[in-house]
């Protein structure tokens, strides 16, 4: 069926009905088109125009069929299949109000008295069920791929701004983990020098090493300074570094959350606290940041319960809240959340987030640990 042209089909099939049905209906045998055959004829002829024309070839068949109806002439079956596809055409291609033009003539000819009306009352009211019955089907058959087309563009709207969002979390993430890795280059550079000048009867060959390791890591510091240039917002005057966050500092955010954003946050600690790798600090803290900025921006006065559970594998971490003054549920989707699963899933953890049986808005994540200390 790949070669067949739809139009072209549906326009012969129909104009050689409608025209046989006219001819047979008339009786003329003189040779000649009889006024119904013609009508006939440009009721289904432009149907081959209506992916084209449509207004056109529409307001064709719509006329004749009306111009039949008004001198007498009852409309062949053909010109009517014609003018349901036209009008269900517009009414899925076109504007409502331009729909309204061709119903109107239907429903002035329905309620207006017409002796000479063919098939008398009922085929006025026939006809206006038809041409309103396939301007509506068309009409909804518009809404409906208007409305998938939102959808569509809503969601490719949305699948952009989250990975616009992951790759802003990724290069926060280098950023700090760049100041991380950086202080231990320093110190790697600053011991390997210390030790060059200070370590007695060192031997040349020590010493040519040591001096080696300190032009490495200075070389390396170097290079780190240059990625940094690019991952940083700002092109300008790189930012003075400062340390970055971990574990001990959680007891102060709490504190300014409760001071600031009004929320009834509460910190327990279980198991041995102990140091642990900066870069794993830094991500457990910057979890529990992201739940207090959830539950103050979704459940604003919200009790948070906080605690953070040491173990010799693996840190746990469980934030929940209770819904607060009002009942604005965070998304599944939104940007904060992606942040924290980013964050895990470089470290190689595994978070759970959403409601919790007991009511309220749970953030829980398993953090593997690694050379603990």
């Amino acid at each position: 069926m790949g070669g067949v042209n739809l139009p072209t089909v549906a326009t012969a099939v129909l104009g050689a009905t409608g025209l046989v049905e006219a001819v047979a209906r008339s009786g003329d045998t003189s040779g000649t088109l009889p006024p119904a055959a013609v009508l006939a004829l440009c009721g289904t002829l432009p149907v081959y125009f209506l992916t084209v024309r449509l207004n056109a070839a529409a307001a064709v068949i719509s006329g004749s069929v009306l111009i039949a109806l008004v001198i007498g002439e009852q409309p062949v079956v053909a010109a009517l299949v014609a003018l349901a596809w036209a009008l269900h055409q517009v009414g899925a291609r076109r504007p409502y109000r331009t729909g309204l033009f061709f119903v109107v003539p239907f429903v002035v000819y329905a309620v207006t008295p017409i002796e000479t009306r063919p098939g008398g009352e009922l085929l006025g009211a026939a006809l206006l069920v038809v041409a309103a019955g396939a301007l509506t089907a068309g009409g909804l058959r518009q809404s409906r791929t208007r409305t998938a087309d939102r959808q569509a563009a809503t969601g490719a709207l949305t699948d952009m701004a989250h990975a616009y969002a992951a790759r802003e979390e990724r290069a926060r993430i280098a950023r700090e983990l760049h100041d991380i890795v950086a202080h231990h280059i320093s110190l790697i550079s600053i011991q390997a020098e210390t030790a060059r000048l200070t370590v007695r009867d060192l031997p040349a060959d020590g010493a040519a090493r040591l001096l080696a390791i300190g032009e490495t890591a200075r070389q390396a510091l170097t290079e780190m300074r240059r990625v940094l240039g690019v991952l940083r917002d700002d092109a300008g005057t790189e930012p003075e570094q400062l340390p970055q966050p971990g574990l001990d500092q959680l007891i102060t955010l709490v504190d300014h959350d409760r001071a600031t954003g009004g929320s009834r946050a509460r910190l327990v600690v279980r198991g041995a606290s102990r140091r642990l790798d900066p870069g794993l600090e830094l991500t457990a803290y910057r979890i529990v940041q992201e739940a207090l900025t959830n539950a103050r921006k979704h459940a604003p006065g919200a009790a948070v319960d906080i605690e953070v559970g040491f173990h010799p594998d693996r840190l746990h971490l469980h934030v929940w809240n209770t819904w607060g003054d009002g009942r604005d549920e965070p998304s599944e989707e939104g940007f904060g959340l992606l942040g924290m699963r980013e964050r895990v899933a470089l470290a190689g953890g595994t978070l759970r987030t959403g409601h919790s049986r007991t009511g309220g808005f749970v953030v829980e994540a398993v953090l593997p640990v690694n050379g603990a200390s």
